[in-house]
């Protein structure tokens, strides 16, 4: 039996990216300490396979498929949600995209298609989100941001753009609605293999350098960012806002390694 205050049961969390990577990693997470957890991506088929997996922990979900870059997209997910449960107590904000090109030669449209992803997608679903935590004066938004939100990145400029954006916003927004009851943070991964970045890192000089100035001279398993996810979406963060809490194997605390 874990801790009373780490209980998620009877609380709804709705993971947004959550069909693959990070996102389905911690919303399965929060299925396990409880929640019922509704997994939602760009893609049905595989919204409805990560509903499966929280449905084979023995809690409730919804399939549904949503875009970010669409404000009613977002709003049809919020309202699905509603009808379905009649509350949400939890955001968990993962969808992102990268893009690795030298700046000067990155179209516009890139910039703007990795910022609509990653910070106005990161905005609209926590306004659409907040006001309803807000009215029932109970919240708890999980961003996520990146070691980018922090230190610069070779050649990912509108990435890290958008993660130093979503680590401001979470500040922003958990200023804003403190007063209601609204906890809002973010976890910065450290270097994690997801399909995203496989093939970035994997056994590429890139990869060796992150392993270099990761302390534990090793990339992160996603299992190990379930408990930052489960500590923020509980009520054991009651006190807890405007926090990146970086889980990154000593990266950003790292100077010289040997």
């Amino acid at each position: 039996m874990g801790h009373p205050l780490l209980d998620l049961t009877n609380k709804t969390a709705v993971v947004i990216g959550g069909t693959s990577g990070i996102g389905s990693v911690l919303g399965r997470g929060l299925a396990e300490a409880g929640a019922n957890v509704v997994p939602t991506g760009r893609r049905i088929r595989e919204a409805a396979k990560a509903a499966k997996a929280v449905e084979a922990l023995g809690r409730k979900s919804l399939v549904v498929a949503t875009e970010v870059t669409s404000t009613a997209s977002i709003e049809k997910l919020f309202e699905a949600v509603l009808a379905a449960f009649g509350s949400v107590q939890i955001l968990v904000n993962c969808a992102g995209i990268t893009e690795r090109k030298p700046t000067v030669d990155l179209p516009e449209e890139d910039w703007a298609r990795i910022l609509d992803t990653n910070l106005t997608g990161t905005f609209r679903a926590c306004k659409i989100f907040g006001r309803h935590m807000i009215e029932q004066r109970y919240g708890r938004i999980i961003n996520v941001a990146s070691l980018a939100s922090f230190v610069g990145f070779h050649e990912v400029a509108a990435y890290a753009a958008s993660k130093g954006g979503v680590a401001s916003l979470t500040k922003s927004l958990a200023i804003e609605w403190a007063p209601y009851g609204v906890c809002v943070n973010a976890i910065a991964p450290g270097v994690f293999l997801t399909p995203l970045n496989d093939a970035l890192l994997n056994g590429t000089e890139r990869g060796n350098e992150l392993l270099l100035r990761t302390p534990m001279k090793r990339f992160g398993r996603l299992d190990e960012l379930v408990g930052a996810a489960i500590f923020l979406a509980s009520d054991a963060a009651s006190f807890v806002s405007g926090l990146v809490l970086a889980v990154d194997g000593g990266f950003l605390a790292s100077g010289v390694n040997q």
